[in-house]
């Protein structure tokens, strides 16, 4: 309500209260006596708290306008997780490095510690940004602004299972994070497609042998051949040697070419994905020999044997007798 309207109510009720007093002045009336206000008295339209209203200081507020209050209590920030879960599944390769992430909000002096859970027992890991693991593989790194960092190096499977980030807040914050260790597969393969573990060539053909990695979630490592232990991937000095990789969804597959194959070529053949994750074939590398043949060999060298026969003929012929 604005002053001006205010004013002029006022200002009504004012000039009614003048009219009202001249006219019982000039009616004559000396009584004293208290008398009910006739109808139609201006009084009668007068409101209850007109009197405590006309008495009271000027003001543009409304009427029926409560004054809110406001409460002046302030709580200190409570730390909280970043992350909207409270269980993170994370998994990685055998051999890799995995970083496990724990990010808090509004810290606020709390410390942050990793735990190592195996059943009941719980391992500090890291207290802060100090690292109280006897495992080297262990440590803790900080990244701005909110990140505390568990790095694992060369995981292995005694490093799958459940890890636990704690902030020492009351009640504490409990963060859970699962690691599970993925072995991948390595077969080694012949041209055919066929897996032995020996392989036989003829002198002069080419040697291709295919690796087949599966299990490969995020490939890391890059895949490697060696002959005995040198390393073909970027052998220069025998020549005709190619490698020809090629990273699949979840699994890769390397093939080894080797041009003009001889004797020298013979020995193991390691497809190595990182250095843990190896498979082996033994190559030979035959003159003058058909590898079917050679790959029958012992069998058809017993019974082609000319002492092998002889020796069969001996005791054929000391037995035969006794069964007369």
């Amino acid at each position: 309500m604005c002053i001006c309207c205010v004013m002029k109510s006022r200002l009504f009720w004012i000039f009614a209260i003048i009219y009202s007093s001249l006219h019982h002045i000039g009616s004559g009336s000396t009584s004293t006596t208290l008398k009910r206000p006739r109808a139609g008295d201006p009084f009668d339209t007068f409101p209850k708290n007109f009197w405590q209203e006309f008495s009271s200081p000027f003001t543009d507020t409304p009427e029926d306008e409560e004054l809110e209050v406001t409460e002046t209590t302030t709580h200190e920030p409570f730390p909280f997780f970043a992350d909207p879960y409270t269980t993170i599944n994370i998994s990685t390769q055998l051999s890799s490095n995995v970083y496990l992430h724990c990010r808090v909000n509004d810290l606020q002096g709390k410390t942050v510690s990793w735990m190592r859970r195996k059943g009941d027992d719980l391992a500090l890991i890291t207290f802060g940004q100090h690292t109280y693991s006897g495992d080297s593989r262990y440590s803790l790194e900080f990244e701005e602004p909110n990140d505390w960092k568990l790095l694992i190096q060369f995981a292995n499977e005694r490093d799958e299972g459940p890890y636990e980030c704690q902030v020492s807040s009351h009640p504490p914050l409990v963060l859970l994070v699962y690691l599970t260790i993925i072995v991948p597969h390595v077969e080694i393969l012949d041209e055919r497609g066929s897996a032995t573990p020996e392989k036989y060539y003829k002198a002069g053909s080419t040697i291709e042998l295919q690796c087949v990695i599966s299990k490969i979630p995020h490939p890391s490592s890059y895949i490697t051949w060696r002959h005995g232990v040198r390393l073909l991937n970027y052998d220069t000095s025998r020549g005709g040697i190619s490698v020809k990789t090629d990273m699949l969804p979840g699994r890769a597959l390397s093939r080894l070419y080797i041009a003009n194959a001889n004797r020298q070529d013979t020995g193991n053949y390691t497809c190595m994905l990182g250095n843990e994750i190896t498979e082996t074939v033994v190559v030979h590398v035959l003159n003058g020999e058909e590898p079917a043949a050679m790959q029958h060999a012992n069998g058809t060298r017993f019974m082609s044997s000319p002492v092998t026969m002889v020796v069969f003929f001996i005791i054929f012929a000391i037995v035969k007798p006794f069964q007369r």
